[in-house]
């Protein structure tokens, strides 16, 4: 072979062993594929143990109900193998992530244990007979312990590395699919997309035409505007890299999500259960009018747990608040992320960017590239519970799949959440919020107003009947 051959063999063996790296990396050093590689695996370990006649109950523990404080203790004592274990599980599978993403393991493993600690007094805490009696439900807890220790100790910095929220999140909500049947994605779905693409225009429109109008930067008008009208932190991140927005202007948004966010958390819930809302309907509405994934979950949940209490004259399943708000937000609203970044990509290239002499264009892959691949992960888990269920009747389905099956994920999922909402709490300092400037407040709160109504609206007017049937 001559040495031109052998060099170009050479340099084509190069470039596939680049182009099989490049792809393995995609798909392991991206915290959305991870997510669902954690999720999709304790929901295939769980249906293993299931389809060999076990569960996976043992692990998927979780603080039982009490009245008093010794009963606490005495389960907390009795099953701290299952504890040590969930630890043991939950850390290895976020160690490997944390790793592949290029983190330190050594200051994950010892911040996740804390983490791990202060959500099992908090979950116990929840577990309290008269928790529901004083709105004590676990995710607010959570929130309210974690603002209240960021924001009166400074917290080492090594102690960040375990408040890993966007990564709890997302394998939360991959969990929460494989509790949600495909069948019920299918049938709320249309209507969630609609509801959500109602509200994604109106309110992206209201906060960059407010926003203009007050002089702000076109730019920043667009990161607060799908900040507002889609996903919250994710949304404002994405946006500010396709229209390649200053480096202040995404952490603007980010602030004023998280007000908003933790006003709503509270706000929402306490509101639906003065009108009286169906869970579903107040789920829809949840979904609706929050920013955030993390949030939103929090809200809705509580809501469910509100009507989950002995008295409650709520009507509706107390799991149709999550899922109403699943179906709103993950599958309504966050599908937009990839296509607001995609048409706001080629407005600031061939429209704001013309006088800067940029020559970058964007590309059809930024659909992709912005995509919220973990709800690829909840609706893989979704078709594939429903798959396992799909010979079985509905009777069947809750007295054997939900407690042999599902019930313990839900329990998993739970955990996820609380790891979440706590790590919210603990990385949100007050101080830092009060340096947002008057107009994008302005701007924003206008979009908080039009979601509010208009949600409002529409998840009780429009499509009620829709959101109170569901889980029925």
């Amino acid at each position: 072979m001559s040495g031109s051959h052998a060099g170009e063999a050479h340099a084509g063996e190069s470039n596939e062993r680049q182009a099989r790296r490049r792809f393995w990396q995609a798909w392991t050093t991206n915290e959305d594929w991870w997510s669902i590689w954690i999720g999709l695996g304790l929901v295939l370990v769980a249906w293993l143990l299931y389809a060999g006649g076990s569960s996976i109950q043992w692990l998927a523990v979780a603080p039982a109900k009490w009245t008093r404080v010794d009963d606490a203790g005495h389960h907390l004592i009795a099953h701290l193998p299952n504890y040590v274990a969930l630890f043991v599980v939950f850390g290895a599978l976020f160690s490997l992530a944390v790793a592949a993403l290029g983190q330190k393991v050594a200051h994950f493993v010892p911040s996740f244990a804390i983490v791990f600690i202060g959500s099992v007094i908090i979950f116990a805490l929840g577990a309290w007979a008269n928790a529901s009696k004083y709105n004590l439900e676990p995710p607010l807890v959570a929130l309210a312990a974690g603002l209240l220790l960021s924001n009166l100790f400074r917290l080492p910095e090594w102690f960040q590395a375990g408040l890993r929220v966007e990564l709890y999140i997302k394998v939360g909500i991959v969990l929460l699919g494989a509790t949600l049947p495909f069948t019920l994605l299918v049938w709320a779905g249309p209507v969630a997309v609609g509801q959500a693409g109602i509200v994604s225009l109106l309110t992206f429109f209201v906060i960059f035409g407010v926003g203009s109008a007050l002089g702000l930067d076109k730019r920043l008008a667009a990161v607060l505007g799908a900040g507002g009208a889609v996903c919250g932190v994710s949304a404002s991140i994405a946006i500010a890299g396709a229209v390649r927005a200053k480096r202040e202007h995404a952490p603007v948004a980010i602030t004023l999500v998280v007000v908003w966010a933790i006003v709503m958390i509270f706000a929402l819930p306490f509101v639906s259960r003065a009108l009286g809302l169906p869970t579903g309907v107040a789920g829809a509405w949840i979904g609706t009018s929050e920013f955030a994934d993390a949030a939103g979950i929090a809200a809705a949940q509580a809501y469910g747990d509100f009507a989950r209490h002995a008295g409650s004259t709520i009507a509706g399943a107390p799991e149709a608040s999550l899922q109403a708000f699943t179906l709103m937000k993950v599958v309504g609203r966050d599908i937009w992320i990839g296509i607001w970044a995609f048409v706001l990509a080629i407005v600031a290239t061939t429209r704001w960017d013309r006088d800067d002499g940029l020559a970058a264009q964007p590309r059809a892959g930024e659909i992709w590239a912005r995509f919220p691949k973990f709800v690829i992960g909840f609706v893989l888990a979704s078709a594939f519970i429903t798959w396992v269920a799909s010979g079985q009747s509905l009777a069947d389905y809750r007295k054997v799949v939900t407690p042999e099956l599902t019930g313990p994920i839900t329990v998993l999922r739970t955990w996820a959440f609380i790891f979440c909402f706590f790590s919210i709490g603990l990385t949100t300092r007050f101080k830092s919020l009060s340096a947002t400037g008057a107009k994008p407040f302005i701007a924003f709160t206008a979009g908080v107003v039009v979601n509010v109504v208009v949600g409002y609206v529409l998840s009780v007017h429009v499509f009620g009947h829709y959101w109170a049937s569901l889980g029925q």
